[in-house]
């Protein structure tokens, strides 16, 4: 009964510890706001400065597979490559040391006074920003009182002979592994799974020979994270999920061989006669020598998962799909960088259709078909469709994020997708003028045709105008293009009535043109509206279709 407690206490405290993990993620990447996403947006292919972005950002949220989660979702959402991903795996990989290093200092008698003052800031605090770095010191506190709370649970357990004879049976490496394979896909968290290990390290109820293999399992179990979130997603994210289970694989394997080759356990010793720290630096040992083995080889790793996970012929967007968004990312602890970047590049997606979809309704009206006709109600549905769908994920995602400057960017996207969908309506408005003028026989004058030419141009110019990296000026950039459409209209009018007072075209045709005006006029302010939630804010920028559509709308 006595063992059965202390296992409950161990327990209790391994969930305070989760807990805290999670605060303190959370409340680093709400006071980050969106600057992961611009670090990995700005990632170059150069390895070593992948490596340490990978570095710097596993070790301000504090967790490797929050990283690889989020790595997960940028290549879903196309702002990453594979290559480029596979560095960011192998920083985080090193930088999520952090925490074992964290834990190994004693902070035992300060932490419930961390953990007040954070709860201080919380509870007197009404700015989010001041919130977060609560939320972070909090989150710190409860770290060093659960690894407290751990220690102190195993350390009647260590002279019981029951419990001695189990851990026996961890001198087999296999074993060990196994244990920390299943321990840690389990709990889905290495750093609290090697918290655990340090804790059961500094009790005496393990030892570091004995430790260090369900260490390497570890870093194995923690692969099932990045594999989950992957689910549902692209090719290129299922392959990056089988990069990161390759690295850590790999690295088990070579630090198992090495481990029973050398005396790394007596090297691990010297260093430091602190058990805590010992698994903490085997820990270290793990991310720098693995990282240095397969640097080199980043290339071919990126091969062989494309070779393993290959293209399927028919992987083109099928009817009423979503590519870059799934339900993986509302249920995990998706990022609100991956979900902000994977909204955008639905709706970068959705404008193109619009955009092509106007094209597509404009060029009717000169030369209609029925085969013009189905692929505009086509494309309609699946605008109608997506903008239901991203309108449900930005709903959903406004209550995962924490900083105000995420949330703002989510209403302005949210803004952007209502915009686009009412391009997709004037475009099927414009469509029906077609029909009703090839249905009822009418004609358009030459000089009406030459007029609905032009607004080809200018609403191709102006939609491709919103592709802008630069989102500073596309606001002034559109307004002017948008003046422009006015005034076209206005001129557009005048030459209608014109030639109705000439005879040169009949009064029904020209009252279906003064429609379709009207729609050409309003699909300006639509453009307008949509640069006016972009602008200023790079986050919701339609920059990011330049890769997704091939750089054009129409």
């Amino acid at each position: 009964m006595d063992i059965l407690m202390c296992l409950i206490t161990m327990v209790g405290g391994l969930a305070i510890f989760l807990y805290s993990m999670k605060m303190l993620s959370g409340g680093l990447e709400a006071a980050a706001g969106s600057k992961l996403q611009s670090i990995l947006e700005k990632l170059t292919s150069n390895r070593f400065f992948g490596l340490l972005v990978g570095m710097a950002i596993a070790a301000l949220v504090q967790s490797s597979s929050t990283t690889t989660v989020m790595v997960v979702g940028f290549v879903n959402a196309s702002l990453l490559n594979l290559t480029q991903a596979l560095w960011v795996i192998m920083g985080a990989n090193i930088g999520t040391n952090i925490t074992s290093q964290l834990v190994a200092f004693k902070f035992s008698a300060v932490a419930p006074i961390i953990a007040i003052i954070g709860v201080l800031i919380l509870l007197f605090t009404h700015k989010k920003k001041y919130a977060a770095i609560g939320q972070i010191v909090t989150g710190l506190g409860f770290i060093f009182i659960s690894t407290s709370i751990m220690s102190g649970a195993m350390e009647p357990v260590k002279d019981n002979e029951s419990f001695r004879s189990f851990l026996t049976g961890m001198n087999n490496p296999l074993l060990g592994i196994l244990v920390g394979i299943i321990f840690v896909a389990l709990i889905q968290s290495s750093a609290a799974g090697v918290a655990v290990l340090q804790t059961l390290a500094a009790s005496g109820v393990i030892g570091l020979d004995q430790a260090i293999f369900i260490l390497y399992g570890m870093h194995v179990g923690t692969c099932v994270t990045a594999i989950l979130s992957s689910v549902g997603s692209n090719r290129n994210a299922l392959r990056t999920a089988l990069m990161h289970l390759m690295f850590n694989v790999i690295g088990m394997l070579l630090m198992t061989g090495l481990t029973l080759a050398l005396p790394i356990t007596e090297w691990m010793r010297k260093i430091s006669s602190s058990p805590m720290r010992q698994i903490a630096n085997a820990h270290l040992l793990f991310a720098l020598v693995t990282t240095a083995a397969l640097l080199p080889f980043g290339k071919l790793i990126v091969k062989f998962v494309q070779f393993v996970i290959p293209e399927k012929k028919s992987e083109t967007e099928s009817i009423h799909e979503l590519k870059y968004l799934s339900q993986a990312m509302l249920r995990s602890d998706t990022t609100s960088a991956v979900l902000i970047a994977s909204v955008r590049n639905e709706i970068a997606r959705m404008y193109d259709m619009a955009s092509k979809n106007v094209t597509r309704s404009l060029n009717a009206v000169l030369n209609n078909s029925e085969s013009v006709q189905v692929e505009i109600d086509s494309a309609e549905e699946y605008i109608d469709f997506l903008n239901k769908e991203i309108s449900y994920y930005i709903s959903h995602s406004l209550a995962k994020v924490t900083s105000e400057e995420d949330a703002v960017t989510l209403s302005n996207l949210f803004k952007i997708t209502g915009n686009v969908e009412r391009m997709g309506d004037h475009a099927t408005n414009i469509a029906g003028y077609a029909n009703l003028l090839q249905d009822k026989g009418y004609k358009l004058s030459d000089k009406a045709c030459f007029e609905v030419q032009q607004m080809i141009q200018v609403l191709g110019d102006t939609t491709f105008l919103l592709y802008g990296k630069d989102t500073s000026t596309i606001h002034v950039r559109v307004a002017k293009a948008e003046q422009k459409i006015d005034d076209m209209t206005a001129m557009f009018r005048k030459n209608q009535i014109t030639r109705m007072t000439t005879g040169e075209c009949s009064g029904e045709a020209c009252v279906i043109y003064s429609e379709m005006l009207t729609d050409f006029e309003r699909l300006g302010d639509h453009l307008l509206n949509i640069a006016e939630a972009a602008s200023g804010d790079e986050h919701a920028s339609l920059h990011a279709a330049a890769a997704v559509t091939a750089g054009g709308a129409v």
